[in-house]
């Protein structure tokens, strides 16, 4: 079996897919702009042909990458990048290359916030209204029939990269004159804690794990205040969220690939609301989190989804598990070795935040675990506190 796999080195964490591929002997084509020697040694190892491209972000020179290894390996059978950004790349690649997986159509489906929006309201799904605004009086109509504030984000887009909270008239004169280009999703704003539910479906579309997060703040609040990001894995997976999940993943007819549903719990009465649909794995450290809250390796059981379509591993979720960030340029009370003077025996890993994701994951991040959700918090306090 031959597998491309588009930017295999980064983020960094997203080399184990790699390992867990040739782990059942896939062969694993790698595509991305380092020199070969730059790749961390494991990688190297594991990657059974590699082509290095002058920018990723010119699709004609994957393509010939990929041309090119069909012609020294044979068949692609699977391609994967599990990067929101590199999606399209891998549905252009699939139709120009007969590759199984999602086409270019069914990708704009999960990309695009107004595609989504349509296929959560067919199937039932409990979200807040929702429009593309094409112009300024648009926009104003929107905010007059639900009131402020109103939330406006990119109809293709990552977490809160140039989302905008719009609290009046004023702030929607400025947004509209000075807004980046592209289009634009707007709906009223929920003040709700985000959770999601995450998983992985097999070959022929069935849920084979799943998982849930709780985050302590909102993506927006963290860009916009400067917040230092928690978040954790959950024990129990909240009914109704996984009731109306596992009827979204169907209806999104997700396959091999894992799935990311975020939902925000309104604070004033506890209803959730469907935000997103992603057909990739959870940002940040989140699958790290998986393994650590059930004692699993997900990399390696999504390779096996590929090689052999079977799920191995035994879940028990044993652990509550948690993304505790710190940021560059703050002065916390707690040092390093306090931290683990203290909280040693919960601390699964330390680790620095690649730049790209600081603004949001931070420059450092503690994940921690414990059985008991408490000692999650009293981390968060510990780790969090500042000077």
């Amino acid at each position: 079996m031959n597998v491309i796999y588009i930017s295999p080195h980064f983020p960094p964490n997203f080399c184990n897919f790699v390992t867990g591929l040739a782990n059942r002997g896939i062969k694993v084509l790698g595509i991305a702009e380092e020199s070969h020697e730059q790749l961390p040694r494991e990688l190297q190892g594991a990657l059974a042909d590699y082509y290095r491209v002058d920018s990723l972000e010119n699709y004609e020179q994957v393509y010939r990458a990929a041309a090119f290894f069909i012609h020294r390996h044979g068949r692609i059978d699977r391609v994967e990048s599990h990067n929101e950004y590199w999606m399209m790349h891998e549905a252009r690649l699939r139709e120009d290359f007969n590759i199984v997986g999602p086409t270019i159509e069914q990708t704009l489906r999960i990309k695009r916030k107004s595609e989504m929006k349509k296929i959560f309201k067919a199937c039932n799904a409990p979200v807040v209204d929702g429009e593309l605004v094409t112009s300024e009086k648009n926009l104003k109509a929107f905010a007059k029939k639900h009131g402020y504030p109103v939330f406006a984000k990119p109809d293709i887009g990552v977490g809160a990269v140039a989302a905008y909270k719009i609290d009046n008239a004023e702030e929607l004169e400025h947004f509209w004159k000075t807004r980046p280009s592209g289009d634009y999703f707007v709906e009223p704003f929920i003040d709700g804690e985000l959770m999601t539910y995450d998983g992985i479906c097999d070959q022929d579309g069935k849920i084979v794990f799943c998982s849930s997060l709780r985050s302590v703040n909102g993506a927006f609040d963290l860009v916009a205040y400067n917040q230092d990001l928690s978040f954790y894995i959950v024990r129990e997976i909240p009914e109704d969220a996984e009731a109306v999940g596992r009827k979204v993943v169907k209806d999104f007819d997700i396959r091999a690939k894992f799935f990311h549903l975020e939902f925000l719990r309104r604070k004033s009465d506890g209803k959730l609301f469907v935000l997103e649909m992603n057909c990739r794995p959870p940002g940040g450290f989140t699958v790290d989190l998986m393994n650590f809250s059930a004692d699993v390796d997900v990399y390696q059981e999504w390779a096996n989804i590929i090689a052999d379509n079977q799920f191995r591993a035994r879940v028990e979720r044993k652990y509550f598990a948690a993304h505790i960030a710190r940021k560059s340029g703050k002065t916390y009370r707690n040092s390093h070795d306090d931290i683990f003077t203290r909280f040693g025996d919960k601390i699964a890993s330390y680790t620095s935040v690649p730049l790209v994701f600081a603004e949001v994951m931070g420059n450092e991040a503690f994940l921690v675990r414990s059985p008991d959700e408490g000692d999650i918090f009293a981390m968060i306090e510990f780790i969090q506190q500042k000077a």
